[in-house]
């Protein structure tokens, strides 16, 4: 029926292909011409790119300055994408078919490019990656494991440092200082390849630096997404998370620990099961008070309050065996999907302490988080986005 329905009515995306068929027949006019150029001359062509951006109108508006540069880039892109081309040819001996050029004409324009496996998409991000890099703003690939990073940088960078780019990578273990001023020269190149979690806990690692010579990153510019479905839409409100220590006592959690089993449920307080909460009553909070044997439960220099919360949700609402296990003296938490042990994963907020105190076992240092963020809101800060994946229509109207 939908096949049908296309041929009636045509695909959308079809069309679209269409219109920019003149643009791949005037790249490949200019094959001929470019497979006569010296490797120097080939190689030229890329400051030539550069200070034709750089005598372009501009504009003190933000947007309207993004506009101009990318009308400026839509002019380059035959040339540039011919120059990619025949430096693919020479360096890996990989020659961009036309199906690869129409994508990477999609990945400029900021759009999902659904490529079949085996249809090169390593290979179309660097027409892309190129022409956006020439702004020197910086192109950000982004892939979802560090073996993909390291190897597509390695691999696709021969052509980038062929033309006289710069290609860095950001690896997940690049946290001691030794390495602070490796991952600073990679985001200062013209191309960087990593993992979403690594752009997304650099971002978030800035956000919390104390002066500008802390930081990593430079603004950003352009972002190609591989695997786009996977972390805009698997992983999309998954939250990356920055953590850090809270120093407190272990005697208030065991205390809370001695006085929720005192209170009573319905009485003192009531147990919202579908939101996982608990609510003082006024008589509950008095009585609490006079167990505990303070004037405000509420009081910000105690936060007695808070942690017998805990205490009650860890005696209501967190349930032993079901929601966690003791194992060799650790709470350890159940995945409620799949029934699994989750070792190292822990509550927040005080309530793995709660649980830990209300079992009797050594409580842990608590946590708290000091910074957050989804990848969903990562990627809206970039100012253009783009992305390739095998199943891009199953999932359109998510994207």
């Amino acid at each position: 029926m939908i096949d049908f329905l296309l041929k009636l009515l045509g695909d959308p995306n079809e069309k679209k292909v269409k219109k920019i068929l003149g643009i791949i027949d005037h790249i490949n006019a200019l094959e001929p011409e470019f497979e006569k150029m010296t490797d120097d001359e080939l190689r030229a062509k890329t400051d030539e790119f550069k200070e034709i951006l750089a005598k372009r109108p501009k504009s003190d508006n933000v947007k309207a300055d993004r506009i101009l540069e990318k009308e400026t880039l839509d002019k380059l892109l035959p040339e540039a994408f011919a120059t990619v081309r025949e430096a693919g040819k020479r360096v890996l001996n990989m020659r961009h078919f036309d199906v690869q050029l129409i994508g990477g004409y999609f990945l400029h324009n900021g759009h999902i490019a659904e490529m079949r496996t085996g249809e090169g998409k390593t290979l179309v991000a660097t027409l892309a990656a190129y022409l956006n890099a020439l702004t020197g703003k910086g192109v950000h690939v982004v892939t979802v494991n560090d073996y993909l990073a390291k190897r597509d940088s390695e691999w696709m960078g021969k052509i980038y440092k062929f033309l006289g780019l710069t290609v860095g990578v950001i690896l997940s273990n690049q946290h001691d200082a030794e390495e602070f001023n490796r991952k600073r020269a990679a985001y200062a190149c013209d191309i960087t390849y990593g993992t979403n979690n690594e752009f997304g806990f650099d971002y978030l690692r800035d956000n919390m630096a104390a002066s500008k010579e802390m930081l990593v990153q430079r603004p950003f510019n352009y972002a190609i997404i591989d695997e786009v479905d996977s972390i805009l839409i698997d992983e999309a409100r998954t939250p990356l998370i920055i953590s850090g220590r809270v120093e407190k006592s272990a005697d208030t959690y065991t205390l809370m620990a001695k006085v929720a089993p005192q209170l009573e449920k319905n009485i003192d307080y009531e147990v919202d099961e579908k939101n996982k909460n608990v609510i003082f009553t006024e008589d509950g909070i008095d009585h609490a008070q006079e167990i505990i044997g303070c004037k405000d439960l509420f009081d910000i220099n105690n936060q007695y309050a808070h942690d017998l919360l805990n205490a009650l949700k860890a005696k209501e609402l967190f349930i032993k065996d079901t929601d966690y296990v003791v194992k060799d003296g650790e709470v350890m938490i159940v995945d409620e999907f799949t029934g699994r042990l989750m070792p190292g994963r822990r509550w927040s907020d005080g309530l793995h302490q709660a649980i830990e105190a209300k079992e009797g076992v050594q409580i842990q240092d608590e946590t708290q988080t000091l910074a957050s963020i989804t990848f969903q809101n990562l990627f809206r800060l970039y100012p253009k986005l783009s992305g390739m994946t095998g199943t891009a229509m199953t999932e359109e109207a998510e994207f």
